[in-house]
């Protein structure tokens, strides 16, 4: 069941620049009616919204909203006016993440650990949660897509809770999608994206696991989109993360340890990693 874009409502966290602004310049491009942005950067946001504007026909609508998805009574004041005024939406692309590159010892403030939980992996269950009920009532195709993370699926050292929140996110995303089908609500499709590392400036100074380029953000979108529009189940990108999990089943974790240490170098690829500076 193909989802058509044109004439929909489309909302993405983390828009304001980045691999969201590009999701929003897809749903622009192929009709969506309306276009929700959200992000916690008011100025840059706006920035990004009249650009869209500038490309978006005349009766498409450009939504900026700004919520910290870090508070989840924010994020439930904010989807209710969503829901008033456009009676909800068709496709959730969560997009927002943080990460901190350090040690888990090293983690000493709010940021490095609540806000980080709080934005990768709680605030899509509650954007999900305000948005599903009238998704599940609307009886017609749409889409949750929650970008994940290979960091989900493999440990590494320096991002222990980035990479715990990722797991997490997997774990209810691909629940949800179970629940979703058990309850006959089949019409919202849920996707899982596990993506390696992509050239966001997100993960400035890593180094690519052996075999593992970092990606380009226009290629990842390119996937996600045909993924969420073809209602795919999970997303892993490049083929080596998929390796990686087959890898890690089968193995002992001695052995596992160190292919991916010593082989395909995973565990050091963030020793050098600065992320933005901005």
């Amino acid at each position: 069941m193909s989802f058509a874009v044109v004439d929909s409502r489309i909302l993405i966290t983390g828009s304001a620049m980045g691999m969201g602004r590009l999701y929003a310049e897809r749903a622009v491009a192929e009709g969506a009616a309306v276009v929700i942005l959200v992000d916690y950067n008011e100025q840059t946001l706006n920035e990004t919204a009249d650009a869209l504007r500038q490309t978006a026909g005349t009766t498409q609508k450009i939504v900026p909203v700004v919520v910290n998805l870090a508070d989840r009574s924010a994020i439930e004041k904010a989807m209710a006016k969503v829901v008033a005024q456009f009676g909800g939406v068709d496709v959730l692309i969560n997009n927002a993440g943080v990460v901190t590159g350090s040690y888990f010892w090293e983690h000493h403030n709010e940021r490095d650990t609540d806000f980080t939980m709080k934005v990768n992996a709680l605030a899509p269950m509650f954007l999900a949660h305000e948005l599903l009920p009238s998704m599940i009532a609307a009886d017609r195709p749409a889409r949750i897509v929650n970008i994940a993370s290979a960091a989900g699926m493999v440990s590494n050292p320096k991002m222990s809770v980035y990479a715990s929140s990722k797991w997490a996110l997997i774990g209810w995303s691909d629940s949800l999608r179970l629940e979703l089908l058990q309850n006959g609500y089949g019409h919202v499709r849920v996707t899982t994206v596990c993506p390696s590392y992509i050239a966001t400036g997100m993960f400035e100074g890593v180094k690519g696991p052996l075999m593992t380029p970092i990606m380009k953000p226009e290629y990842v979108v390119n996937k996600v989109w045909a993924a969420m529009r073809s209602g795919r189940s999970m997303l892993m990108l490049p083929w080596t993360v998929h390796l990686s999990k087959v890898l890690k089943g089968l193995l002992p974790q001695r052995a596992f340890d160190w292919i991916a240490d010593n082989l395909f170098g995973v565990y050091n690829t963030m020793d050098k990693f600065t992320g933005r500076t901005k």
